[in-house]
C-alpha cells in the first residue's frame, strides 16, 4: 500500500494550489484552507459501503474474485452492511433483485468479466421489472488502462470495455472508476440514477482504488437528497378534465392496474381512485399484489382467457377503460388475444396519459394524474354491480382418495391457507405463475414473479434476497424442478443466512410450461432425489428440514410440521406430482402462446 501510495504522491504538484505552475510563478486559485486530516476511512470502498447504507441496502450479495477482494475488505468494514456470499454470480444478481423488491434497492459485487458476464442476465431482468439494483464490479488496475496489456479474466485482447459495452444497453447509467479524482462524482450520479430511474447500474472500481485516501472520502457522505418528478400543471389539468370527461359520459367503466404502478409509487393513488369512483378494480397478471386484493371492488387477475373467472368478461365489454402502467406484451395478452380497443382506453404511463385515439398528454406523473382524476369522476358502480349479478364462485377441488396421488390443485389449496400478512410469496416461471396467481392474498401478504423477463431459475435467488431483506416474513416459494436445477446451490446460502424459508419443489419431470407451448423430448429432464440434495447441502450444519410427499395425506402433516415444530427452520417439501398435472390456465395459455409463435411470415 505504501508503494502504491507513494507512486501516487509522486504524480502530484509540489503545492496544493490549483493552476499553478511547478514553481508557483503563476497561480489563479490560492489554497486558503487548513489541510484535510484523512482516516483510514476516508477511501472510496467506505464511500460506496457508507452510499449503499445511506439508501437503504443493508445487505450486498457477492461472489469474490481478485479484481473485488479489496472493495469487499471495506465493504464489510462498515457498521450496518453484511455480506452475503452467493456460490454463483446469476444468483448474486437475482438474489439482489429479490431484495430490491422488498426493500426499494438492491446491490450486487463480483469480479471483473467472468463475473460480470455471468451476471449479466440477472441484471437484464432486473431492467425489465424497473428494479433500482447497484452492480459493483472490480475491475482492473489503474495502471493497465491504455497500456495494451492482456490481462486474465478477459477474452485475450488489450481492450478491457467488453464488458462495459455489455451492461450498456440492460443498464441506465454506467461509471467506470480507473482514478480517484473524479471516483466521488461518477459513483454518486451512478447510485443517484438507479434511484431517480428505478434501473440497474453498472459501476466498475479498479481494483487498486479502494483502500487509497482521497481528500473527496474525507467527511461522512451527505444523504442523497434527490428532486422527485414534478407534473407539468397545465398538462395536468387538462389530462385529468379530458379523462374525467371521456369516462364520466361511459355507462360501465373499469380500472386496471399495471406492473408500473410499483415503479410510479402510484399504488395508493390507484386505491384512491378506486374509492372515489366505485369501479371495479383488477390487476394485470404481473401486478399481482401492487393492489390490495380484500378491496371490496377487486375483481382479480386481467389476463383475458386465462384469468379470474367473470374478471374478463366485466372488463373487455366495459365501454370505458383506465390501465394504469400497463406492459401489453404477448405473455400477458395470451398469444395477444385480449379483446380490448383502443378508443374505449385510457392509458396511464409513468410519466404520459394517452386518451383514446385522441389527445396525449406528456410530463404528468402518473400518481398526480389519479390523485386528481379521482377529485373529478362521478361515481358509478355499474360494472361493479354487474359483477355481482354474474359472479359464481369458483368450484373446489376434488376430494382426495386415501393414499391417492397429489394433485396440484389440492397443493395450492393448503398453500391458501398458509398465508397471512407475515408471509410473502414468489412464483418462478412455469405452472407456479397460473396457480399462484389464483392465491387470495391477505392485507400485508408479499407477492412476486417475474413476468417480463421469465428467467427459469430466478426464484431461487429471488427467494434469497427477498427473505434476507424482510426477515420478519416467512418466504413460501413455488418452483418447478426444471427451474430449480438452473439455480438450486443457493438454497446453501438460505441456510447460511438463518432463514426459514417454505419452499414447495414440485416435481413433475420436465418443464411443464415448454411441454404445453411446444413439445419434444427436451422437455424432460433427468430426475433428482431434490430432498436427499437439500440434505447433502445442509451437511448436518443450519437449520434445514427436508420432506417428500406423494399424497395429501403426506402433505397435511409437513405444512404443520413446517408451521409448527420446525418453522424457525428452513423447510424443503418436495411434492411429487403427474407429469401433466397442469392448470387449466396453462392448457389454455399454452395454446394461443403456441400460436402466436408460430404464425407464419408476413407475405414480401
Amino acid at each position: 500500500m505504501d508503494s502504491v501510495t507513494s507512486s501516487l504522491d509522486s504524480c502530484k504538484p509540489t503545492n496544493n494550489n490549483v493552476g499553478c505552475l511547478g514553481n508557483g510563478s503563476v497561480c489563479t486559485i490560492q489554497d486558503t484552507h487548513s489541510p484535510i486530516i484523512m482516516t483510514p476511512e476516508s477511501t472510496l470502498g467506505r464511500h460506496i459501503a457508507r452510499r449503499l447504507v445511506q439508501i437503504g441496502v443493508n445487505d450486498v450479495f457477492s461472489v469474490p474474485g481478485d479484481f473485488n477482494l479489496t472493495l469487499l475488505d471495506h465493504l464489510i468494514a462498515e457498521p450496518g452492511l453484511t455480506n452475503v456470499g452467493c456460490c454463483n454470480e446469476l444468483n448474486a444478481g437475482y438474489a439482489a433483485d429479490g431484495y430490491a423488491r422488498s426493500r426499494g434497492v438492491g446491490a450486487c459485487v463480483v469480479t471483473f468479466t467472468v463475473g460480470g458476464l455471468s451476471v449479466l442476465n440477472a441484471v437484464a431482468g432486473a431492467y425489465s421489472e424497473n428494479l433500482p439494483v447497484i452492480f459493483i464490479v472490480g475491475g482492473p488496475n489503474s495502471n493497465d488502462f491504455g497500456t495494451n496489456r492482456i490481462l486474465h479474466h478477459t477474452i485475450g485482447l488489450p481492450d478491457f470495455s467488453q464488458e462495459l459495452r455489455c451492461f450498456q444497453t440492460v443498464t441506465c447509467y454506467q461509471a467506470v472508476v480507473n482514478n480517484l479524482e473524479d471516483a466521488h462524482e461518477q459513483i454518486d450520479t451512478a447510485i443517484s440514477t438507479a434511484l431517480k430511474e428505478s434501473k440497474p447500474v453498472y459501476i466498475s472500481i479498479s481494483c487498486n482504488l479502494p483502500a487509497i485516501p482521497h481528500p473527496t472520502f474525507s467527511r461522512e457522505p451527505i444523504p442523497f437528497s434527490i428532486s422527485p418528478r414534478l407534473s407539468n400543471k397545465k398538462g395536468l389539468e387538462a389530462a385529468v378534465d379530458a379523462a374525467a370527461a371521456f369516462l364520466n359520459k361511459a355507462v360501465k367503466p373499469v380500472l386496471v392496474g399495471g406492473p408500473k404502478l410499483r415503479v410510479s409509487k402510484a399504488s395508493s393513488s390507484f386505491v384512491e381512485l378506486a374509492n372515489a369512483s366505485g369501479y371495479p378494480i383488477a390487476t394485470m397478471p404481473s401486478a399481482k399484489g401492487m393492489v390490495p386484493e380484500y378491496h371490496p371492488n377487486f375483481i382479480g387477475t386481467y389476463w383475458g382467457a386465462v384469468g379470474t373467472p367473470f374478471c374478463a368478461e366485466i372488463v373487455e365489454s366495459a365501454d370505458a377503460y383506465l390501465f394504469a402502467g400497463p406492459i401489453f406484451n404477448d405473455y400477458s395478452s395470451v398469444g395477444y388475444s385480449l379483446l380490448l380497443k383502443k378508443e374505449k382506453a385510457v392509458i396511464v404511463q409513468p410519466d404520459r396519459v394517452v386518451i383514446g385515439n385522441g389527445p396525449t398528454f406528456g410530463c404528468i406523473m402518473m400518481k398526480d394524474f389519479l390523485h386528481e382524476l379521482a377529485k373529478k369522476l362521478n361515481k358509478n358502480t355499474t360494472a361493479q354491480d354487474n359483477y355481482r349479478r354474474i359472479f359464481v364462485p369458483e368450484g373446489k377441488p376434488l376430494e382426495s382418495e386415501p393414499d391417492e396421488p397429489l394433485r396440484v390443485n389440492i397443493l395450492f389449496k393448503y398453500i391458501q391457507k398458509m398465508l397471512s400478512g407475515d408471509s410473502a410469496v414468489i412464483a418462478e416461471t412455469g405452472d407456479s405463475w397460473f396457480n399462484c396467481q389464483k392465491l387470495n392474498l391477505p392485507e400485508g401478504c408479499g407477492y412476486e414473479f417475474q413476468m417480463q423477463y421469465g428467467s427459469i431459475g430466478w426464484s431461487v435467488g429471488a427467494t434469497l434476497g427477498y427473505a434476507q431483506s424482510a426477515p420478519n416474513k416467512r418466504v413460501i416459494s413455488c418452483i418447478g424442478d426444471g427451474s430449480f436445477q438452473v439455480t438450486a446451490q443457493d438454497v446453501s446460502t438460505m441456510i447460511r443466512c438463518n432463514q426459514k424459508n417454505i419452499i414447495f419443489l414440485i416435481n413433475n419431470g420436465g418443464y411443464t410450461i415448454e411441454v404445453e407451448i411446444h413439445d419434444g423430448p427436451y422437455n424432460v429432464i433427468k430426475n433428482w432425489n431434490y430432498t436427499g440434495l437439500v440434505d447433502a447441502i445442509s451437511n448436518g450444519e443450519g437449520n434445514c428440514w427436508t420432506k417428500k410427499v406423494k399424497t395429501e395425506e403426506d402433505l397435511v402433516e409437513a405444512i404443520d410440521m413446517a408451521t409448527g415444530e420446525k418453522k424457525d427452520c428452513l423447510c424443503f417439501i418436495e411434492v411429487i406430482c403427474h407429469k401433466h398435472d397442469t392448470s387449466k390456465e396453462l392448457l389454455e395459455w399454452g395454446s394461443r402462446v403456441s400460436s402466436a409463435n408460430s404464425r407464419p411470415p408476413n407475405p414480401q
